[in-house]
């Protein structure tokens, strides 16, 4: 995990609960985190990411910036689950695997 961010994957030992954080005192950064406070900064982050237009999902792969087109394929489980294994040995998403994949099949 690194510093700043939220975890991707949490170890075994560590558990999640839902708190109702007007019953519940939880204090950030020395203030007392309020539902409405909670709503409040998860708004501002989301202006934040609108006005920076990080949206979900990778950038453009042309080098023109121009939308990436997409290929689905079905897979059998056991391949979908060795795709997986492999993107997390490689920490890059299981869509870097399958393009790496493809661009080694063909050559490119």
């Amino acid at each position: 995990m690194s510093s700043g961010r939220f975890p991707d994957r949490f170890p075994a030992d560590v558990t999640i609960e839902d708190v109702d954080l007007d019953e519940t005192e939880v204090f950030v950064g020395g203030e007392r985190l309020t539902e409405a406070r909670a709503a409040e900064l998860a708004a501002a982050t989301l202006r934040e990411v609108r006005a920076r237009n990080l949206v979900p999902g990778r950038k453009s792969l042309g080098r023109d910036g121009s939308h990436s087109p997409t290929i689905q394929v079905r897979v059998p489980a056991d391949l979908r689950a060795a795709a997986e294994k492999r993107a997390e040995a490689d920490q890059v998403s299981v869509s870097a695997v399958v393009r790496r994949a493809l661009e080694s099949y063909l050559a490119l």
